[in-house]
């Protein structure tokens, strides 16, 4: 009978004793279940940027973390490919622990025993990776960032970079000072998560408020005025729709007050 490959595992928490904990762990279960610990991090930021021309099995995510959290970093790792399983680690958190088990996403209480542990990593050999879908009903507040996939890289964009959002056929455009990104995202729920930050100019247009530097009309061949609004960093415009218009109207009214 041919050994199974050892299991490829990444350790991502704030906190370098339950890191060094969990690495304690994985080698005395090894002679059980052999792991190798391709890499670790204090956050999901550093552990994407780890993970850059590497590939993992399972990933060990604590649940709250300075800068991006564990739950945020389990639906960029979900976009992967192969996407790794993932196991969160928790310290109190009871309500999450019975979401992250409805949504058949495994987990570990600290401080972490080896015995449970193993039956983790042993669930983990043929556990489905979590949606992006299941994961946002577990995220608390926005997220920082989104993700986009091009040419076989995981790219992130701080949500705080972006001008506007655009529906483009089955993608959602994000356009930011630099350049413009594809997102595998719906229009609709971005703004439901980003309500604060965007406002909705058009079916397909969200902008960010604080990138809006005012409105113009803009007048048709036909003779049919439509307003516009002016954006910081670029010279793009963007069409404001007459059913949105009188929400935007009075975020304009805001905006020259």
């Amino acid at each position: 009978m041919n050994t199974p490959a050892p299991l490829s595992v990444m350790i991502v928490d704030d906190e370098v004793p339950a890191r060094a904990r969990l690495r304690d762990l994985l080698a005395d279960i090894a002679g059980e279940l052999p792991t190798t610990l391709v890499c670790e991090a204090a956050n999901g930021l550093l552990a994407l940027e780890a993970l850059e021309n590497r590939k993992v099995d399972l990933a060990l995510l604590d649940i709250r973390m300075p800068t991006m959290d564990g739950i945020e970093l389990a639906g960029h790792l979900s976009r992967l490919e192969p996407p790794p399983a993932v196991v969160f680690v928790t310290a109190y958190d009871g309500y999450a622990v019975q979401a992250f088990e409805l949504n058949a996403i495994d987990y570990l209480v600290k401080p972490v025993r080896a015995r449970r542990l193993l039956a983790a990593l042993q669930k983990a050999r043929q556990h489905r990776p979590p949606t992006a879908q299941s994961l946002q009903s577990l995220q608390h507040g926005a997220r920082s960032h989104l993700s986009c996939h091009e040419r076989g890289r995981l790219l992130l964009i701080p949500v705080t970079d972006i001008i506007y959002l655009k529906a483009d056929l089955k993608y959602v455009a994000a356009r930011t000072h630099d350049r413009e990104y594809l997102l595998d995202e719906s229009l609709t729920h971005l703004e439901k998560e980003f309500a604060e930050r965007f406002i909705r100019l058009h079916r397909s247009v969200l902008a960010a408020k604080e990138a809006i530097t005012g409105f113009e009309k803009n007048s048709s061949d036909d003779g049919e005025v439509q307003w516009q609004a002016l954006l910081r960093g670029i010279s793009e415009k963007l069409p404001v729709s007459r059913r949105q218009w009188p929400l935007v109207k009075s975020y304009a009214i805001q905006l020259s007050s």
